[in-house]
């Protein structure tokens, strides 16, 4: 998602932790409106459009359904916010994101998560820089994300990001696996891009 480039009103002049940013995100002034922290300030970001969505809907089913058959894992969306950096702290949020651990509702954050998932998925918007792009997978592969997908709508293609690796691409005609870190998912690159029936 690409940062908006003009600061608002309302932005804080000083650096903030990921809990004073998760409040100041939560007033008022700031609804309908959507942040990420970077090193400890504020950008705001563009809210995406349509086919964005579709393609984020399309990700999150396809990882529930793989988490419901093998009964292990779950799902989280809407850009749920995860720590990736800290002094300064750095909140991203993916557009979806796989875990592996044993919370439950009861017991999960109910602000931004401190343990990063096994996998992040970012879907590209129009608008998207490649550097500013690059530097958010970095981040989170840093934090101890195992694998990130950057799927690209307008491509049609899904590239693979691994810490230490280089990436891969793999095109809309083939089959896209979660080896290593999720060896029993495949799906075709194609079906994060089809309407049901095509």
């Amino acid at each position: 998602m690409t940062p908006v480039a003009a600061p608002t009103p309302t932005t804080p002049t000083r650096r903030m932790t990921a809990a004073e940013f998760y409040a100041w995100v939560h007033r008022p002034e700031n609804r309908n409106r959507f942040f990420e922290l970077d090193r400890g300030e504020p950008v705001e970001l563009p809210r995406p459009g349509k086919c964005h969505g579709f393609v984020c809907a399309n990700v999150a089913a396809m990882l529930g359904e793989f988490a419901r058959r093998r009964r292990k894992g779950y799902v989280c969306t809407n850009n749920a916010g995860v720590i990736v950096e800290h002094d300064p702290d750095t909140v991203r949020g993916p557009d979806v994101t796989f875990y592996e651990d044993a919370q439950t509702p009861v017991d999960m954050e109910r602000q931004y998560a401190t343990r990063p998932p096994v996998l992040a998925v970012e879907v590209l918007s129009p608008e998207d820089r490649v550097n500013r792009t690059v530097r958010r997978i970095t981040q989170m592969l840093r934090a101890g994300v195992s694998v990130v997908w950057l799927v690209d709508p307008e491509g049609r293609d899904v590239g693979i990001y691994r810490a230490g690796q280089d990436p891969v691409l793999i095109l809309e005609g083939q089959e896209l696996s979660g080896d290593p870190t999720l060896p029993d998912f495949r799906c075709r690159v194609a079906d994060f891009f089809a309407t049901p029936g095509a």
